[in-house]
């Protein structure tokens, strides 16, 4: 496999470096992932505007970091497992929502596990999901603009997962309590 670099403001290509910078004055620091992914400009850009859209949707933050959680299990990207765990146990998810979602199983808050559930789904059908699971997202409370904006935090993480996959990026000492394997 190729060896790809943990790029800085300095060695990534010109087309990096702005977006990198903007990761950095939003984190403290820039990200493995993303500085593995500044390789390629259109990635990198791609997926922060992404990551921002998705960010600013209607989800709370403990919602969108169980969403991504499942998403970085169901891809099997250990690097976005162990983000993710930490950021959802920052975000107020219980640390055995988190451990559930993190064994393959739901968390026992109702609307995690039906959002888990459903971006599991979504995963495993490859979107055709069935009138049941549509039903358990929406009795748990979510409209029908989550159901499709579920949609947007599975495609951000997708191309953090398999991206991640493939340059298999050191996780940074924040995430390490995290660290993960399939």
């Amino acid at each position: 496999m190729h060896p790809y670099r943990i790029h800085d403001l300095d060695s990534a290509p010109e087309g990096s470096r702005p977006t990198l910078h903007k990761l950095k004055e939003a984190f403290g620091l820039i990200p493995n992932l993303a500085a593995t992914m500044a390789e390629s400009p259109v990635l990198l850009a791609g997926f922060v505007g992404a990551f921002g859209n998705f960010h600013g949707g209607t989800f709370t933050a403990a919602q969108r970091q169980a969403l991504l959680l499942t998403n970085a299990v169901a891809n099997t990207c250990p690097w976005a497992v162990a983000f993710h765990s930490t950021l959802a146990l920052k975000e107020g998810v219980a640390a055995e929502d988190v451990r559930a979602i993190r064994e393959r199983k739901l968390p026992r808050d109702p609307r995690l596990a039906a959002l888990s559930a459903f971006t599991r789904a979504l995963i495993d059908k490859r979107g055709h999901v069935e009138a049941s699971d549509l039903a358990t997202l929406t009795a748990a409370g979510f409209g029908a603009n989550q159901v499709l904006e579920v949609i947007a935090g599975l495609a951000v993480s997708v191309m953090a997962n398999y991206a991640g996959n493939i340059t298999n990026p050191v996780v940074e000492d924040p995430f390490k309590p995290q660290i993960w394997k399939p």
